[in-house]
């Protein structure tokens, strides 16, 4: 059962293992028809309407999340969009239902799923995509390496980016001293609303010095997602026992590795002091969300019940984005370090929501 779709549809397909999403990849132009074709019993056709932009897009196409991958193949994480046709045995959606994808190949304008690898949702709109990668990547990583309690301190680097944004929100939410860093001052006044308690502009201020000094006791939990220098600062600021969250690396993540020539598999090299580590019984954890795949429903039904109350603002940013032909431009936005919380694609410009109000 499907319902009128275009002739054709477009999608992004990697060519060339880079971490220059251009370079690797290429708009290709599909028809619609020989797709629907390959739809199988349990499987559902959708057609996007949001695509959200993730720093590790760079890296899949880059090959790094399975080094045996070879071009060419499809990129893209995380999307929104409505069923258009579903397989003779789908029983849980139909035709109009409005679900979210986290799996690769959502950059694409019609993607085919099998039902149980999406997440159905209230309506299509652009206001969920916060929640998915990057909300369930700082819930669960607070959650379990964190092992967050009340009156803890919690440092968040990156703060204004889309993880960043919800795990400040979340550990305030539980009762937290909450820091975050970010580029700018705009950036501050926005993590200053969402409840942060200090916000230290790197451009303008030394991290390392106004951890030591204004806060002697160390620092509990850190949630980093830049690497290099930063990820160096928040852990020589350990509190004993404190715990730092490894969750991405964006500094490293645009830099191909290797000799001439060879594919970007690798990441940049950041090191941390292991007796510094000993001293303060201090650990340093890696996170990777495909682990947690059975927590998402219970995670994402307590974070939306936390927006329903008015607890949790999830932002988003559209800038001047309009269609999928965009989504390279919104990559580079997103790497040169000027969104403020989740960047999102729309399909056209009629579908632009307002950023959530805080």
């Amino acid at each position: 059962m499907s319902s009128a779709l275009p002739e054709t549809f477009r999608k992004y397909v990697v060519h060339q293992l880079s971490t220059d999403f251009e370079q690797a990849t290429r708009l290709e132009t599909v028809k619609t028809s020989e797709e629907l074709a390959k739809l199988g019993p349990t499987q559902i056709a959708i057609k996007h309407q949001y695509w959200a932009i993730n720093a590790s897009d760079i890296n899949y196409t880059a090959g790094r999340y399975d080094p045996t991958v070879k071009p060419p193949f499809d990129c893209g994480f995380e999307a929104v969009g409505e069923v258009v046709a579903v397989g003779s045995s789908v029983k849980r959606l139909k035709v109009g239902s409005a679900v979210a994808v986290m799996t690769y190949g959502a950059f694409s304008e019609l993607q085919i799923i099998d039902e149980r690898s999406v997440i159905p949702v209230p309506s299509v709109r652009a206001e969920v995509l916060p929640l998915l990668v990057s909300g369930l990547t700082s819930y669960l990583a607070l959650k379990h390496n964190g092992q967050m309690k009340r009156g803890e301190t919690v440092l968040v680097t990156a703060a204004a980016g889309g993880a960043g944004q919800i795990a400040v929100q979340l550990a305030k939410l539980a009762g937290n001293t909450v820091i975050g860093t970010c580029s700018s001052d705009a950036k501050a006044e926005i993590l200053k609303k969402l409840g942060c308690d200090r916000v230290i502009n790197y451009k303008t201020e030394n991290t390392r010095k106004v951890l030591r000094k204004e806060y002697p006791n160390g620092i509990d939990i850190v949630f980093e997602s830049v690497g290099g220098q930063m990820l160096h600062d928040c852990a020589s600021c350990l509190a004993v026992k404190g715990r730092l969250i490894v969750i991405g690396s964006i500094s490293n993540y645009a830099t191909d590795q290797g000799e001439s020539g060879r594919k970007a598999t690798g990441f940049g090299s950041d090191s941390i002091s292991t007796v510094s580590l000993l001293n303060k019984s201090a650990t340093v954890t890696g996170f990777f969300l495909p682990h947690y795949t059975r927590e998402y429903p219970g995670a994402l039904k307590d974070m939306m019940a936390q927006v329903a109350a008015g607890q949790l603002h999830p932002l988003l940013e559209m800038a001047d984005f309009e269609g999928i032909a965009d989504i390279p431009k919104a990559i580079h936005y997103l790497h040169e370090g000027r969104n403020i919380g989740k960047v999102v694609v729309p399909r056209e410009a009629k579908a632009k929501t307002i950023k959530a109000k805080i």
